[in-house]
């Protein structure tokens, strides 16, 4: 393996991003690279007084430090993979997938134990219209109220007292050493999780060919494939933020499960799921499996 005299990695500068970025510059370190990081403040940081369905989606966290590769003042960027659109730029390529952390959604509130204790008309904050379409089904009674902002912002505006509890993803808590503000962990079967979720992605320029070899070490096949069918889905789907769509996949062997789920942003028709299996050995069968979910899905009412 080659050893680069000198990587630059880039980053959103909140305290979630900075942490997941130096996670990947331990990684590389091990791997005897000398790694730096080059943090930056992205449109999607910015805009915190209105949705990101609204504004252009959750590519607003990708952009700058989209230009920052191809200007050459970085090597890599580190994503959520989750905030990484299903299509990229051309010219930009996704070198690897890590090994996932906890895919699913937590709740995160100072007084109830779980969303059942939460009172009726509670207001419970969340900007994913996945999330809302989800905890809709759960309790239609709650008032569902938006949450933007970093997760430390998010957690502030619960403290201070605007919501009754938040949904937030389990895998940033854990990695910021806050497990212990998760009062319920949602299992899948009660709200399926957002394509990726729990899953950190490395971005390159195409061209780099060198980079693509050396970053292979850090690639964990089981939750490539997985995410690699959950994105399919997603991007049949014409998948953005603005969709309200979820699919999550497990893999045991070369068996790959999938199930996703679409609801009306309104609640005006009852949610669609499905799911499917197949055995699956590569990037493109998963993506295969994932396509025909999608399918499966607008046969279901979808769109």
């Amino acid at each position: 393996m080659t050893i680069l005299s000198s990587l630059v990695i880039a980053t959103r500068e909140s305290r979630l991003a900075l942490w997941q970025a130096e996670h990947v510059k331990s990684l590389l370190e091990q791997l005897g690279h000398s790694v730096s990081l080059l943090g930056m403040t992205t449109t999607g940081d910015q805009i915190l007084d209105r949705s990101l369905s609204k504004v252009g989606g959750k590519g607003l966290f990708v952009k700058e430090l989209e230009q920052a590769l191809e200007q050459g003042r970085a090597d890599l960027a580190v994503h959520s993979l989750k905030d990484v659109p299903m299509d990229l730029p051309e010219g930009f390529s996704l070198a690897c997938v890590l090994e996932r952390e906890d895919p699913r959604d937590a709740l995160v509130c100072p007084n109830y134990a779980s969303l059942a204790q939460v009172p009726q008309s509670g207001i419970v904050g969340t900007s994913s219209l996945r999330r809302c379409v989800l905890l809709r089904a759960l309790r239609p009674d709650l008032r569902i109220e938006p949450l933007r902002g970093n997760l430390d912002t998010r957690l502030r505006k619960l403290d201070q007292g605007q919501y009754d509890a938040i949904v937030l993803a389990a895998a940033g808590l854990k990695r910021l050493g806050l497990e212990q503000r998760i009062r319920q962990v949602f299992e899948p079967s009660e709200m399926l999780p957002s394509a990726g979720q729990g899953a950190l992605a490395i971005e390159v320029r195409s061209s780099r060919v060198d980079l693509l070899e050396m970053l292979m070490p850090l690639a964990h096949r089981g939750t490539w494939l997985a995410v690699a069918a959950e994105r399919a889905v997603s991007r049949a789907m014409g998948g953005s933020c603005s969709m309200p769509l979820a699919a999550y996949a497990t893999i045991s062997g070369e068996w790959l499960q999938l199930a996703a789920a679409w609801g009306e942003p309104e609640g005006a028709a009852p949610l669609v799921r499905v799911s499917d299996a197949a055995n699956v050995a590569d990037l493109g069968q998963a993506e295969a499996l994932g396509a025909q979910i999608a399918v499966r899905l607008r046969a279901g009412g979808a769109h």
